[in-house]
Protein backbone atom coordinates (compact mmCIF):
# COMPACT_ATOMS: atom_id res chain seq x y z
CA UNK A 1 0.00 0.00 0.00
CA UNK A 2 1.22 3.43 -1.13
CA UNK A 3 1.90 6.04 1.65
CA UNK A 4 2.84 8.77 0.32
CA UNK A 5 2.75 12.29 0.66
CA UNK A 6 2.52 15.02 -1.54
CA UNK A 7 4.67 17.73 -1.02
CA UNK A 8 8.57 18.06 0.26
CA UNK A 9 8.59 21.70 1.03
CA UNK A 10 6.31 23.88 3.08
CA UNK A 11 6.33 27.50 3.78
CA UNK A 12 4.58 30.03 4.95
CA UNK A 13 3.29 29.83 8.85
CA UNK A 14 0.01 28.75 8.30
CA UNK A 15 1.32 25.61 5.81
CA UNK A 16 3.98 24.82 8.14
CA UNK A 17 1.26 24.98 10.92
CA UNK A 18 -1.20 22.94 9.33
CA UNK A 19 1.38 20.45 7.92
CA UNK A 20 2.09 19.87 11.39
CA UNK A 21 -1.42 19.27 12.70
CA UNK A 22 -2.41 17.38 9.63
CA UNK A 23 -0.24 14.55 10.99
CA UNK A 24 2.66 14.85 8.44
CA UNK A 25 5.93 13.65 9.30
CA UNK A 26 8.31 16.51 9.05
CA UNK A 27 11.90 15.65 9.32
CA UNK A 28 13.44 19.32 9.67
CA UNK A 29 12.49 23.00 10.38
CA UNK A 30 13.96 25.73 9.38
CA UNK A 31 13.22 29.04 11.68
CA UNK A 32 14.95 32.21 11.18
CA UNK A 33 17.03 33.65 14.00
CA UNK A 34 15.66 35.88 16.48
CA UNK A 35 11.92 35.01 14.87
CA UNK A 36 10.12 33.98 17.84
CA UNK A 37 6.99 35.46 18.20
CA UNK A 38 3.44 34.04 19.06
CA UNK A 39 3.28 32.26 15.85
CA UNK A 40 6.71 31.19 15.25
CA UNK A 41 6.24 29.85 19.19
CA UNK A 42 3.02 28.00 18.08
CA UNK A 43 4.83 26.03 15.37
CA UNK A 44 7.85 25.45 17.49
CA UNK A 45 5.64 23.85 19.96
CA UNK A 46 4.18 21.16 17.36
CA UNK A 47 7.80 20.62 16.42
CA UNK A 48 8.55 19.71 19.68
CA UNK A 49 5.79 17.02 20.52
CA UNK A 50 6.54 15.45 16.70
CA UNK A 51 10.20 15.66 17.67
CA UNK A 52 11.48 17.28 14.43
CA UNK A 53 14.73 18.47 13.88
CA UNK A 54 14.85 22.73 13.99
CA UNK A 55 17.94 24.44 12.57
CA UNK A 56 17.82 27.74 13.03
CA UNK A 57 19.03 30.01 10.06
CA UNK A 58 19.57 33.62 9.09
CA UNK A 59 17.02 35.12 7.18
CA UNK A 60 19.45 35.14 3.75
CA UNK A 61 19.51 30.83 4.15
CA UNK A 62 15.55 30.91 3.82
CA UNK A 63 15.82 32.94 1.37
CA UNK A 64 18.14 30.46 -0.83
CA UNK A 65 15.80 27.76 0.01
CA UNK A 66 12.31 29.25 -0.73
CA UNK A 67 10.60 28.78 -3.77
CA UNK A 68 7.75 31.17 -3.12
CA UNK A 69 9.68 33.97 -1.90
CA UNK A 70 7.45 33.72 0.73
CA UNK A 71 8.34 31.80 3.55
CA UNK A 72 7.45 34.26 6.57
CA UNK A 73 10.70 32.80 8.55
CA UNK A 74 9.76 29.17 8.39
CA UNK A 75 10.18 26.31 6.14
CA UNK A 76 9.44 22.64 7.00
CA UNK A 77 11.18 20.08 4.50
CA UNK A 78 8.34 17.45 4.92
CA UNK A 79 8.93 13.59 4.34
CA UNK A 80 7.93 12.45 0.87
CA UNK A 81 6.93 8.86 2.68
CA UNK A 82 5.34 8.24 6.12
CA UNK A 83 7.84 6.09 8.73
CA UNK A 84 7.53 3.13 10.35
CA UNK A 85 8.39 1.93 13.40
CA UNK A 86 10.99 -0.80 13.96
CA UNK A 87 8.77 -3.08 15.07
CA UNK A 88 7.05 -3.11 12.11
CA UNK A 89 10.61 -4.03 10.31
CA UNK A 90 10.42 -7.24 12.72
CA UNK A 91 6.77 -7.73 12.56
CA UNK A 92 7.65 -7.77 8.64
CA UNK A 93 9.77 -10.76 9.32
CA UNK A 94 7.76 -12.61 12.06
CA UNK A 95 5.39 -13.01 8.75
CA UNK A 96 7.64 -14.15 6.31
CA UNK A 97 8.71 -16.83 8.91
CA UNK A 98 12.20 -15.29 8.35
CA UNK A 99 15.23 -14.36 10.60
CA UNK A 100 14.98 -10.80 10.69
CA UNK A 101 17.20 -8.85 8.20
CA UNK A 102 17.93 -4.72 8.58
CA UNK A 103 19.52 -2.52 7.24
CA UNK A 104 21.27 0.03 9.23
CA UNK A 105 22.38 3.83 8.01
CA UNK A 106 25.24 5.69 10.45
CA UNK A 107 24.66 9.09 8.84
CA UNK A 108 24.22 8.67 5.24
CA UNK A 109 23.68 12.18 4.03
CA UNK A 110 23.58 11.72 0.28
CA UNK A 111 19.35 11.46 -0.65
CA UNK A 112 20.68 9.60 -4.28
CA UNK A 113 22.76 6.75 -1.75
CA UNK A 114 20.05 6.34 0.54
CA UNK A 115 17.35 5.48 -2.55
CA UNK A 116 19.78 3.27 -3.89
CA UNK A 117 20.34 1.59 -0.74
CA UNK A 118 16.35 1.50 -0.07
CA UNK A 119 16.39 -0.13 -3.35
CA UNK A 120 18.97 -2.73 -2.87
CA UNK A 121 17.41 -3.83 0.60
CA UNK A 122 14.29 -4.47 -1.27
CA UNK A 123 15.66 -6.56 -3.76
CA UNK A 124 17.58 -8.58 -1.25
CA UNK A 125 14.75 -9.77 1.07
CA UNK A 126 15.61 -7.24 3.83
CA UNK A 127 12.52 -6.86 6.02
CA UNK A 128 13.08 -3.04 6.41
CA UNK A 129 15.51 -0.23 7.06
CA UNK A 130 16.63 1.81 9.68
CA UNK A 131 17.92 6.01 9.51
CA UNK A 132 18.74 8.24 12.24
CA UNK A 133 16.66 11.17 13.47
CA UNK A 134 19.76 13.74 12.81
CA UNK A 135 22.76 14.55 10.58
CA UNK A 136 21.76 11.90 7.70
CA UNK A 137 19.50 12.29 4.96
CA UNK A 138 15.58 11.76 5.87
CA UNK A 139 12.87 10.24 3.20
CA UNK A 140 12.75 13.36 0.40
CA UNK A 141 10.97 12.96 -3.02
CA UNK A 142 14.87 12.77 -4.39
CA UNK A 143 14.69 9.77 -2.23
CA UNK A 144 11.63 8.02 -3.02
CA UNK A 145 12.60 8.70 -6.78
CA UNK A 146 16.08 7.03 -6.68
CA UNK A 147 14.54 4.23 -4.69
CA UNK A 148 12.18 3.14 -7.84
CA UNK A 149 9.20 2.37 -5.81
CA UNK A 150 11.10 0.56 -3.03
CA UNK A 151 9.60 2.64 -0.55
CA UNK A 152 5.93 1.33 -1.25
CA UNK A 153 7.27 -1.89 -0.06
CA UNK A 154 10.33 -1.68 2.67
CA UNK A 155 9.85 0.13 5.91
CA UNK A 156 12.09 2.40 6.85
CA UNK A 157 12.14 3.66 10.64
CA UNK A 158 13.96 6.90 12.09
CA UNK A 159 15.56 6.30 15.28
CA UNK A 160 17.20 9.20 17.75
CA UNK A 161 20.44 7.08 18.64
CA UNK A 162 21.60 4.26 16.53
CA UNK A 163 23.79 2.84 19.00
CA UNK A 164 20.90 2.32 21.64
CA UNK A 165 18.60 0.74 18.88
CA UNK A 166 21.36 -1.89 17.95
CA UNK A 167 21.32 -2.69 21.67
CA UNK A 168 17.37 -3.06 21.62
CA UNK A 169 17.80 -5.28 18.86
CA UNK A 170 20.51 -7.51 19.90
CA UNK A 171 17.57 -8.39 22.69
CA UNK A 172 15.58 -9.40 19.82
CA UNK A 173 18.49 -11.95 19.07
CA UNK A 174 19.97 -9.59 15.76
CA UNK A 175 23.94 -10.08 15.39
CA UNK A 176 25.52 -7.16 13.57
CA UNK A 177 27.92 -6.62 11.13
CA UNK A 178 29.54 -3.16 10.23
CA UNK A 179 31.43 -2.25 6.29
CA UNK A 180 35.16 -1.22 7.45
CA UNK A 181 38.11 -1.67 5.18
CA UNK A 182 40.11 -2.55 8.72
CA UNK A 183 37.84 -5.39 9.10
CA UNK A 184 37.39 -9.38 8.27
CA UNK A 185 37.30 -10.25 5.01
CA UNK A 186 33.34 -11.05 4.71
CA UNK A 187 33.50 -14.31 2.89
CA UNK A 188 35.55 -15.14 6.11
CA UNK A 189 32.55 -14.40 8.20
CA UNK A 190 29.71 -15.93 9.58
CA UNK A 191 26.29 -13.82 8.49
CA UNK A 192 23.65 -16.39 8.94
CA UNK A 193 20.69 -15.61 10.99
CA UNK A 194 19.02 -12.58 12.57
CA UNK A 195 21.55 -9.95 11.31
CA UNK A 196 21.68 -5.92 11.22
CA UNK A 197 23.97 -4.82 8.23
CA UNK A 198 25.12 -1.36 9.30
CA UNK A 199 26.82 0.53 6.72
CA UNK A 200 28.39 4.40 7.82
CA UNK A 201 28.54 7.57 5.90
CA UNK A 202 29.87 8.49 2.95
CA UNK A 203 32.80 10.29 4.32
CA UNK A 204 33.77 8.77 7.74
CA UNK A 205 32.24 5.24 7.69
CA UNK A 206 30.82 3.94 10.69
CA UNK A 207 31.11 6.25 13.82
CA UNK A 208 33.31 4.88 16.74
CA UNK A 209 30.26 4.55 19.25
CA UNK A 210 28.13 2.75 16.23
CA UNK A 211 31.53 0.44 15.34
CA UNK A 212 31.64 -1.10 19.08
CA UNK A 213 28.55 -2.13 19.07
CA UNK A 214 28.62 -4.30 16.23
CA UNK A 215 29.94 -8.24 16.66
CA UNK A 216 31.50 -8.45 13.37
CA UNK A 217 33.51 -5.79 11.11
CA UNK A 218 33.55 -7.29 7.91
CA UNK A 219 36.36 -5.43 4.50
CA UNK A 220 35.14 -6.14 1.39
CA UNK A 221 38.30 -7.43 -0.63
CA UNK A 222 39.34 -4.44 -3.67
CA UNK A 223 42.08 -4.71 -5.72
CA UNK A 224 42.28 -1.28 -7.34
CA UNK A 225 44.09 1.78 -6.74
CA UNK A 226 41.55 3.75 -4.52
CA UNK A 227 40.57 2.87 -0.91
CA UNK A 228 37.00 2.46 -0.38
CA UNK A 229 33.70 1.87 -2.42
CA UNK A 230 30.54 4.26 -2.73
CA UNK A 231 28.43 4.16 0.12
CA UNK A 232 25.60 2.08 -1.69
CA UNK A 233 28.07 0.09 -3.15
CA UNK A 234 29.74 -1.16 -0.46
CA UNK A 235 25.65 -1.76 1.25
CA UNK A 236 24.69 -4.15 -2.28
CA UNK A 237 28.17 -6.09 -2.00
CA UNK A 238 27.57 -6.97 1.63
CA UNK A 239 24.25 -7.28 1.57
CA UNK A 240 24.12 -9.97 -1.16
CA UNK A 241 27.32 -11.98 0.57
CA UNK A 242 24.45 -12.24 3.40
CA UNK A 243 21.85 -13.35 0.44
CA UNK A 244 24.28 -15.98 -0.44
CA UNK A 245 24.51 -17.03 3.38
CA UNK A 246 21.28 -17.15 3.94
CA UNK A 247 20.12 -18.92 1.12
CA UNK A 248 22.95 -21.02 -0.45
Amino acid sequence: MEKKFQENKIEGRNAVLEAFRSGKTVDKLFVQEHCEDGPVRTILREAKKQDTMVKFVKKERLDQLSETGKHQGVIAMAAAYAYAEVEDILAAAREKGEPPFVFLLDNVEDPHNLGAIIRTANLAGAHGVIIPKNRAAGLTATVARTSAGALNYTPVAKVTNMARTIEQLKKEGLWFVCADMDGTVMYDLDLKGPIGLVIGNEGEGVSKLVKEKCDFIASIPMKGNIDSLNASVAAGVLAYEIVRQRNF
